[in-house]
């Protein structure tokens, strides 16, 4: 393997709370030393005035393998991760047959293994097939490298099935990923519930079928002690009540989406069906909550619900489509320009939200740039302009609702494993 200095850069690493301009060293995979240096190296990148952070990871993507190679594979996923900058992605087992085994987990590394870009983990699920009753063989799934759990895509509707889901999994010590959604109260919608679901005549989903499951899954976490982690989190109401169970000290972390925290309802106008997504896109009002929530650590992560559909799938009236948007290439871009660039966050918390939180969160060996971590480095030009265009897109799928958007920042750099895997 060949040693790569990386020179001039300004370093970030949260893990650390590092913030200069040094140089990195990089060999045999891994971080040799970090710091001002004379070294040589066989291949060296001049970073300067460019930023150097632990590799970024996006810890909620759908790659639809098995099941759906035509939207998505774990091949062309893991390449659209490492040209968003993304060295490490851990996929929803919303497949087909679901991820609900030691040999269909073991079956995504070895994928990811023969697809050789971004390392990969598997999210089992909570239950058999996903069908909500019956718990999966979680012990299994462990053993074939899954590092959560979760039903994504569908609610937990039975309130035993999920107390068990957490106790269990609080044996093996792996959070519980909750997608928060009662369908009793959300099944025929396809929007958000108000003001322009009302305008358009179009079925609503109801912020209260979010926060309904919110309460009751914060219940049960606080009940049990099990770790509780909420998926693409989108209401006011539900940021308040993780915001006031974390006060209590209920072991809960969230996420909030890209699109979320930067789209909003009035989107829909356009019947674009880029614009359909679960949750659906709230208000500004709640867009502003989730930004505060950003601010004051009450949300943990930024992802990309990364959600690969084909074009005839999408290319439907509004009501027929599926939900759901592809980002991991645009999550970066539109987290500077609308988040950095806006003042909502600095550059240093973005990444911590992108790199040692999501580590901590699934305990992963990830997410810094210490001396003799794995070398997975993530190169950010934060100030390049350019414009989002979906046909040059390494993912399979095009559903993407920023197309067209002037944006600033990208990836320049891609490293796993010591090895550039992306390069612009």
């Amino acid at each position: 393997m060949r040693t790569l200095l990386i020179k001039g850069g300004r370093v970030i690493d949260p893990s650390q709370d590092l913030d200069q301009v040094a140089d990195i060293l990089i060999a045999e995979g891994k971080v040799e030393a970090l710091g001002e240096m004379r070294a040589s190296a066989e291949e060296v990148i001049d970073a300067s005035g460019l930023i150097v952070s632990p590799g970024l990871i996006d810890m909620h993507v759908h790659l639809r393998e098995p099941g759906k190679a035509e939207e998505e594979t774990i091949a062309s996923g893991s390449g659209a991760a490492v040209a968003g900058g993304f060295t490490t992605v851990c996929c929803m087992p919303n497949t087909e047959p679901a991820v609900d085994s030691q040999a269909s987990a073991e079956f995504v590394f070895l994928q990811a293994q023969r697809a050789a870009k971004a390392n990969i983990y598997p999210i089992g699920a909570i239950t058999k097939g996903r069908q909500g009753k019956g718990l999966a063989e979680m012990g299994g799934l462990i053993q074939g490298g899954a590092v959560a759990f979760s039903d994504d895509g569908d609610c937990v509707k039975d309130t035993a099935v999920m107390r068990w889901a957490l106790e269990y999994a609080k044996m093996f010590k792996k959070p519980i990923i909750a997608h928060c959604e009662d369908k009793d109260l959300s099944e025929e919608g396809v929007i958000h519930e108000g003001f322009v679901s009302t305008v358009l005549g179009l079925p609503g989903m109801p912020a209260a079928a979010e926060e309904v499951m919110v309460s009751r899954d914060l219940i049960l976490a606080e009940y049990t002690g099990g770790y509780l982690h909420i998926a693409h989190i989108s209401t006011s109401g539900s940021v308040d009540l993780v915001r006031r169970a974390r006060s209590r000290g209920v072991p809960v972390t969230c996420e909030a989406t890209a699109h979320h925290l930067t789209l909003t309802d009035e989107c829909v106008k356009t019947f674009d069906t880029n614009f359909k997504m679960n949750p659906p896109l709230r208000t500004a009002r709640d867009v502003a909550a989730l930004r505060k929530g950003l601010a004051d650590g009450t949300i943990d992560c930024i992802v990309s619900d990364h959600a690969p559909h084909a074009l005839e799938e999408k290319d439907v009236e509004f009501t027929l489509a599926p939900f759901g948007v592809i980002g991991m290439e645009t999550l970066l871009p539109i987290v500077i320009t609308e988040l950095v660039e806006k003042g909502v966050l600095s550059i240093n918390e973005v990444i911590a939200k992108l790199t040692v939180n999501p580590a901590r969160i699934l305990d992963l060996p990830k997410g810094t740039l210490t001396v003799g971590a794995d070398a997975d480095i993530t190169i950010i030009d934060p100030k390049v302009e350019w414009q989002i265009d979906v046909e040059k897109f390494k993912s399979k799928s095009r559903n993407c609702p920023f197309h067209g958007r002037k944006v600033t920042g990208r990836a320049r750099f891609t490293i796993v494993g010591g090895e550039i895997k992306f390069a612009l």
